[in-house]
């Protein structure tokens, strides 16, 4: 675990194995532990990074208002300072949607990029009223319940929840209700067939109200491969890690 001065705020990162690099992007409150599964799987065949954003987990607050964009930006400045020129960028939930926006935003620094759970918009109402309770409770100061909740629906076992409790509680209420509020907002709908780099889409069976958001990206995306994994609803990296893992597998070697 390391931390670095990226883009005017201290980051905390991960940084494990060797080879072509994949990074994992997470969702509001949660942290760079909630792919501790894709970590431990994937590094001893690829460079996996997974990082906190602003104000979230180990990372600094941020003075600036937390939006895609600059997210995008802290994720170029730190594979810069990484010395790595193109990689794959998987992102998990909202975290998908930070991934469509670094295709549109850095198409030449990218090998492709992979959507766990993501949206190109929010335009559900039950996704809606989801992200406006995080940003309610965010308002208020209830980062740890917020984090009590995710940390307890992700993790597989206690040793895990306790991880990503204590890492997810520490966030920054201002920069996550920032996050929720961008989510609710964001829309790239209307500019997906400018991706002509290949992304895979990965939802799970059992998360049926995702499953227009699924079809919307794959008929859009030019070059979009779409899988739902079985016996599995919305958590896939901690729940599906396996198959999720050998997905990601398959889709680095066929793209590259």
């Amino acid at each position: 675990m390391t931390t670095a001065n990226i883009n005017g705020y201290s980051m905390h990162y991960i940084d494990q194995g060797k080879g072509t690099a994949i990074l994992f992007i997470h969702p509001p409150v949660l942290t760079s532990l909630n792919f501790t599964y894709q970590i431990q799987g994937l590094s001893p065949h690829y460079r996996t990074i997974a990082f906190d954003i602003r104000g979230h987990g180990e990372s600094q607050p941020s003075k600036k208002t937390v939006t895609y964009p600059l997210i995008v930006e802290d994720i170029k400045q730190l594979m810069d300072r990484l010395s790595i020129d193109k990689f794959f960028l998987c992102g998990y939930s909202t975290g998908g949607s930070i991934v469509l926006e670094f295709l549109l935003t850095h198409p030449d620094r990218a090998w492709g990029g992979i959507v766990i759970g993501g949206m190109s918009e929010v335009n559900e109402w039950r996704l809606r009223n989801k992200i406006s309770l995080g940003v309610a409770f965010s308002k208020i100061g209830a980062v740890g319940t917020i984090a009590f909740s995710n940390a307890w629906a992700q993790a597989k076992d206690l040793s895990l929840f306790r991880e990503l409790f204590n890492d997810a509680k520490k966030g920054n209420a201002r920069n996550a209700e920032q996050y929720y509020q961008y989510s609710l907002k964001y829309n790239c709908t209307s500019r997906l067939r400018e991706i002509h780099l290949p992304v895979l889409l990965v939802y799970g069976d059992k998360d049926k109200h995702f499953h227009p958001y699924a079809k919307m990206l794959h008929q859009r995306l030019p070059k979009s491969e779409q899988v739902f994994v079985k016996k599995v609803d919305h958590r896939i990296p901690t729940k599906a890690s396996e198959p999720l893992n050998e997905l990601i597998k398959q889709f680095v070697h066929r793209s590259l």
